[in-house]
């Protein structure tokens, strides 16, 4: 089962989200530099978390987003579950018509059955549960970010 870069691009931001500390604020382009993802890509799936009430934005200069509590217990099934578009695992109904077997078809039944055994599979896989220190600290250190996660000061 492959997911979509939607949905990779998503569960990467969380990820980050989810190393910071609570009160950390990030901006959409310290994510997109920190999953190395176009700033486009990365601010429609920011939206989209928001909207599935996964992070917390404040807009403004010093604004960012951060994991909301429900983005901190969020299981990387729920999350799929939530960003798939994609109602059939199979091209059973297309813009060009449907497959003239849909009907009563068992292939179909049988590939959404995999795919829900798919995301039980990671149902017991908290996001904010994924990201590690060793892991991220250099993704910080990347973006500019001290362990603490404040901008560098400034050489006198």
């Amino acid at each position: 089962m492959k997911i979509n870069a939607f949905a990779d691009v998503s569960l990467r931001a969380l990820m980050v989200l989810a190393a910071a500390p609570e009160a950390t604020l990030l901006t959409t382009q310290n994510i997109a530099d920190a999953v190395a993802t176009p700033y486009n890509h990365v601010s429609k799936a920011i939206a989209k978390l928001r909207a599935l009430g996964l992070i917390d934005v404040e807009r403004g200069r010093s604004g960012g987003s951060r994991l909301s509590p429900a983005g901190r217990v969020a299981t990387v099934g729920q999350v799929l579950r939530s960003l798939n578009t994609r109602t059939d695992a199979a091209d059973c109904v297309s813009p060009g018509g449907n497959c003239p077997l849909i009907n009563e078809c068992k292939l179909r039944a049988a590939l959404a059955r995999a795919r829900e055994a798919f995301y039980g599979e990671l149902d017991d896989v908290v996001v904010a549960d994924l990201p590690g220190s060793k892991q991220m600290a250099p993704v910080f250190q990347m973006i500019g970010l001290r362990p603490g996660l404040q901008p560098p000061v400034p050489s006198q």
